[in-house]
């Protein structure tokens, strides 16, 4: 059972009417991905679509616009590979808002959409690594749109996917244009650190199951987070990609799957939810530059901004979002249902902010994303039985997605309300799992 811990809580009230600010900004949408199969296959799964001013009145009644993946995604996906996408699971856009990209973490498909028309355009699939393993956990496009980044977690393999594979210099344009660049794939389970370190090895990174692999703005770097503790800064842009840092379990605590390039600096989580590191929550924080194969190990060192891996109450780090102005990071923590906020200046931690509301007791907030003005994070909330993560951190009462008031500037917030997801099987269990989430301006 998840257990609170103390909480410096900001007391405000909410009198249910629409955000002035939010509601005059940009038009947005948010896209909240089901990873629960579609009903009555062992496949498919779901994006829910809201208009972004529907929930910033009451939450509970906005209504989704709702991709059924086991229809033309699934088709084009069993086409291509043979295969059908199987639990869909993170959720990013192209630099534009013009292209969604959707990772399925069981079967190892990336699928590209075009974000205006919600039609799968291409679908790769990631290749077969550790032990005939083949993942796709989380595939990050490069801000320059020239790449895609994917953890292909238990395959142990980092893989590049081109957006421009016909070098015309329109990257997504079609199908033809998103290719899997073997030659760039960097194999986590046997490759040599600069230092002529195993990459992989007891006591010094005991799992090197890809994560997150988070692009800085340049799209130059990639810091690739291990389940099993320890961290790559690689080249990305090399073929083969190159590792260009390395840190090991001791430095970079393992499961981390936040990060966020704010202030100058880029800050990575890690969390629990393995028997290694059942309760773990860390913040580190990365410097952007100094960063070279010929390095001591675990250098450039990191900032260790925050940390509470105590036994006594169940931790897991996860999600992370930069406020206004970036001024503030939230990073989420799913098994204590709040979110831990840091002043970006400072790296203090300076509120902690209960994510518990009247429609969900035990929300257990996943990933997170913040709306074009700044006045609103929306959250992924877990479902009952959840399809990752450990069940003793990822088990959530209310599947579906939380809609939080950022207060203090954007030290504060609370929650104002869910839209909730459902997917009851035919033995009238609720199967709805929410995980991926992203905001799309419009």
């Amino acid at each position: 059972m998840k257990r609170g811990i103390l909480r410096m809580v900001a007391l405000v009230c909410f009198v249910g009417v629409m955000d002035a600010s939010d509601a005059s900004a940009q038009p947005f949408e948010v896209w909240l991905v089901d990873q629960s199969n579609t009903s009555g296959v062992s496949f498919g799964g779901s994006v829910h679509i809201y208009e972004g001013v529907s929930l910033l009145g009451d939450p509970a009644s906005a209504e989704a616009e709702v991709i059924d993946l086991a229809d033309d995604t699934s088709a084009l996906c069993f086409g291509a590979t043979g295969a059908n996408p199987v639990r869909p699971h993170m959720l990013f856009f192209d630099s534009a808002h013009e292209h969604a990209i959707l990772s399925f973490v069981a079967s190892g498909h990336v699928v590209v959409f075009n974000a205006g028309t919600r039609a799968p355009i291409a679908c790769v699939r990631t290749s077969v690594g550790a032990g005939g393993a083949r993942q796709a956990h989380a595939a990050f496009p490069a801000p320059d749109d020239s790449y895609i980044l994917v953890a292909n977690q238990n395959g142990k393999l980092l893989e590049r996917i081109d957006t421009d594979a016909d070098g015309d210099g329109v990257p997504y344009e079609n199908a033809l244009d998103i290719a899997l660049d073997a030659a760039a794939t960097l194999n986590l389970a046997t490759c040599t650190t600069p230092s002529g370190a195993a990459c992989q090895a007891a006591g010094l990174r005991p799992d090197n199951a890809p994560i997150c692999p988070i692009i800085d703005s340049s799209s130059s770097l990639a810091f690739v987070t291990l389940r099993g503790g320890g961290l790559f800064v690689v080249d990305p842009t090399a073929t083969p990609m190159a590792i260009l840092a390395e840190y090991d379990s001791a430095t970079v605590h393992g499961n981390g799957c936040g990060g966020i390039e704010v202030g100058g600096g880029m800050f990575i989580n890690s969390g629990g939810g393995t028997a290694s590191n059942l309760s773990e929550f860390d913040v580190y924080r990365f410097p952007l530059v100094g960063y070279d194969s010929e390095n001591a190990v675990n250098s450039p060192p990191p900032v260790v901004v925050f940390s509470d891996d105590a036994a006594e109450h169940d931790r897991d780090s996860h999600g992370a979002v930069a406020t206004k102005h970036g001024r503030y990071l939230w990073v989420g923590d799913r098994a204590a249902n709040v979110a831990e906020v840091f002043e970006v200046r400072t790296n203090a931690r300076v509120n902690t902010v209960d994510l518990v509301g009247d429609e969900a007791g035990d929300p257990t907030p996943d990933l997170m994303d913040i709306s074009p003005s700044g006045e609103h994070v929306f959250l992924a909330l877990r479902g009952p039985n959840p399809l990752s993560g450990d069940p003793h951190v990822a088990t959530g009462t209310t599947p579906g997605l939380g809609v939080v008031k950022i207060t203090e500037g954007g030290m504060g917030g609370f929650l104002i309300g869910v839209a909730p997801i459902t997917n009851v099987d035919a033995g009238g269990v609720e199967r709805a799992d929410a995980h991926g989430i992203r905001v799309r301006v419009k």
